[in-house]
């Protein structure tokens, strides 16, 4: 049990429950969020070894139109070309970046990693809780924690509320532990992917060519 002021090992938690299942004997259903094929990469090589997954992409975010459709394809194209223990299934969500919009309104100023963000897990969370509790799956999770940038605390804490509401456990998670995101660099390298230079939203791109402007020293 955590205690007062101590911060949680998300990464221990989840490995207990594979553990459990692992004795159950069972194979539990997993639906995994991904916000790109880079970041799924290192989660799905980790996780297919204990769950049966089906990933599910579904990013509002992203613009302009041209950039979702070529992360989609590259999600796609690494699902079938990596040598998993397990099939892994794929199911895209609808594009309506409207919907990102809505939620994000008041916030665009904010900075990367602000409430702006908070708001975006909220939205691409909820779709996928909602998802897994209509499949019947054992539990939803996303790949966004396996990122420096993402805040792993408010995204398992969103997760695991929205997990109570739906009915549908949420698998907590920290996947930059125990190197994830330098293993999905590696993989990355490997399989060729495509690594967007921004998170995805028209207000995360601004906000790297601000930097990078300012690394040029234009």
């Amino acid at each position: 049990m955590t205690q007062p002021g101590q911060k949680r090992n998300y990464q221990r938690e989840m490995e207990q429950i594979m553990e459990r299942e692992g004795r159950e004997g069972r194979i539990p259903s997993l639906l995994l969020h991904s916000c790109c094929a880079p970041c799924s990469s290192y989660v799905l090589e980790y996780l297919s070894r204990y769950f049966d997954i089906t990933v599910y992409y579904y990013n509002p975010n992203i613009a302009p139109k041209e950039e979702y459709e070529t992360r989609v394809k590259e999600q796609e194209r690494l699902i079938r070309e990596m040598g998993l223990q397990r099939p892994v299934k794929f199911l895209a969500g609808e594009y309506v970046p409207e919907d990102f919009y809505a939620a994000a309104k008041g916030h665009e100023a904010d900075p990367e990693g602000g409430e702006r963000c908070v708001r975006c897990y909220e939205l691409r969370l909820a779709h996928a809780a909602g998802v897994a509790a209509r499949g019947g799956y054992d539990y939803f999770t996303t790949t966004l924690s396996i990122s420096p940038l993402k805040n792993a605390d408010k995204l398992n804490e969103i997760g695991a509320r929205l997990g109570d509401q739906w009915g549908v456990p949420y698998l907590l998670s920290d996947f930059k532990k125990k190197n994830g995101y330098k293993r999905s660099v590696q993989l990355s390298a490997e399989y060729g992917l495509y690594r967007q230079d921004y998170c995805g939203c028209v207000f995360s791109q601004a906000e790297a060519r601000a930097r990078k402007s300012a690394g040029n020293g234009r």
